[in-house]
């Protein structure tokens, strides 16, 4: 038996299997005391939509797709024999949320929908939206001018950052992101030619969070988007399970105890996989099984999940140095309300070496043509560390989900490049 404690202090690679996840575990797990359900992932998905013509007014990327944020479902075949993995081991599609519109990571999902839902509850209120109204209406001069008396706020090492600044900006409010020393200077740049306001914090993640937390306290206009804490948040990333299962049933993928459906998600302060690990147990039930990926030095999840209940323990408490190339995974405390929802849902984590982001993501690259950046490689490790496991068979469907990269400048990705041994 592997020791899971002694690998976690050496820093090394491993896989753990959840010996707490419930089968029968059921539908509807209580997440920071309220008890969300499929309605919810419906109504966060209708909210998108009640969005979308606003959001292709706004954002000309989103022409096309009439104001629908999503990403593609693709076979990866060219990288599957490239890592070898075997056929008789199952097949491996990207779920590809690198490529995710305007804000290009994951974070999307989450960030998009809460600033959405707090826009709309403001414009109700304030009257400048009917209930039944044309949401166009929200890019007026009435309704910018009230957005503007308000500000959005968030503590980030980048993407969720990103996702929250752009949009809150666009509707016209006053967006600030407090950003931690992990943080990569270009995604500070972007976020400034939004026109966010973008507060640099000496400390990590948490930090960031605790100081932006405290600063928003302090004003009442201030709407302070909370990554560790959010319902909304957990609930908008949830939704993507609806268009999964869309997709899968388009391309004629059966999710089956003969056919079952692992899915492999990169994981920081664990909001995002949760949610999309909670709305995938709403669809499939013992069917499907959801595996984070972290860096061997930020397992923050896997902490967690390792902890004594009551407790809440980071990665320094194993002798970790919260350091890592993939900066959105640079997390040293996971999220309770995350690690609550996952507890007898989620199948197992996975940590993984910087050095094998870098390869993952060049070989991606060059099999596949897709452009990642390196926390959006921590997933590809998951298939062949379950090689042995009975999961693995011909009959399995490997999702590894891309979580960020449309947005890296050229010379960044280049740099990644140079990083891998291939």
């Amino acid at each position: 038996m592997p020791d899971t404690h002694a690998n976690l202090r050496a820093a090394a690679a491993q896989l753990w299997i959840n010996p707490h996840r419930d089968a029968a575990a059921p539908s509807a797990t209580a997440v920071c005391g309220t008890t969300p359900d499929p309605a919810d992932m419906q109504a966060a998905q209708d909210r998108l939509g009640r969005f979308a013509p606003l959001l292709a007014q706004l954002f000309p990327e989103l022409a096309a797709s009439h104001g629908q944020i999503e990403s593609p479902l693709t076979p990866v075949p060219a990288m599957q024999r490239a890592m070898g993995l075997p056929a008789e081991q199952g097949r491996l599609w990207v779920k590809a949320d690198h490529s995710l519109p305007v804000a290009g990571s994951i974070k999307a999902r989450g960030g998009f929908h809460e600033v959405l839902e707090w826009a709309e509850q403001l414009a109700l209120a304030h009257g400048v939206l009917a209930a039944d109204g044309d949401y166009r209406g929200l890019a007026a001069p009435a309704a910018r001018a009230m957005f503007a008396r308000h500000q959005v706020a968030v503590g980030s090492t980048g993407n969720l950052g990103m996702a929250i600044g752009v949009m809150a900006a666009a509707l016209g409010f006053r967006a600030v992101v407090h950003m931690s020393t992990e943080a990569k200077e270009w995604k500070k740049n972007r976020l400034r030619q939004h026109g966010v306001q973008v507060i640099e914090h000496a400390g990590d993640y948490e930090q960031a969070v605790a100081q932006g937390r405290e600063l928003a306290v302090a004003d009442p206009l201030c709407h302070f988007v909370d990554d560790e804490r959010s319902v909304s948040l957990f609930i908008g990333y949830s939704a993507a399970a609806l268009h999964l299962r869309d997709q899968l049933q388009a391309q004629d993928v059966v999710v089956d105890a003969e056919h079952p459906l692992l899915v492999y998600i990169p994981c920081g302060v664990g909001g995002a996989p949760s949610g999309i690990a909670w709305g995938l147990h709403q669809l499939f039930g013992e069917h499907v099984h959801c595996f984070f990926a972290e860096p061997v030095q930020s397992p923050c999840f896997l902490v967690q999940m390792l902890a004594e209940p009551g407790s809440h323990p980071a990665v320094y408490d194993y002798g970790l140095t919260n350091q890592t190339q993939a900066d959105g995974l640079a997390i040293p405390r996971a999220s309770l309300l995350a690690a609550q929802a996952m507890r007898s849902i989620l199948a197992g984590v996975i940590t993984v070496q910087d050095q094998t982001l870098f390869d993952n993501l060049a070989l991606l690259h060059a099999s596949q043509g897709m452009r990642i950046e390196p926390s959006a490689a921590a997933g590809f490790s998951g298939p062949l560390q379950l090689r042995e496991h009975a999961l693995a068979s011909a009959g399995a469907n490997h999702v590894v989900w891309t979580t960020g990269g449309l947005l890296v400048p050229e010379a960044q990705f280049q740099e990644f490049l140079l990083r891998s041994k291939g």
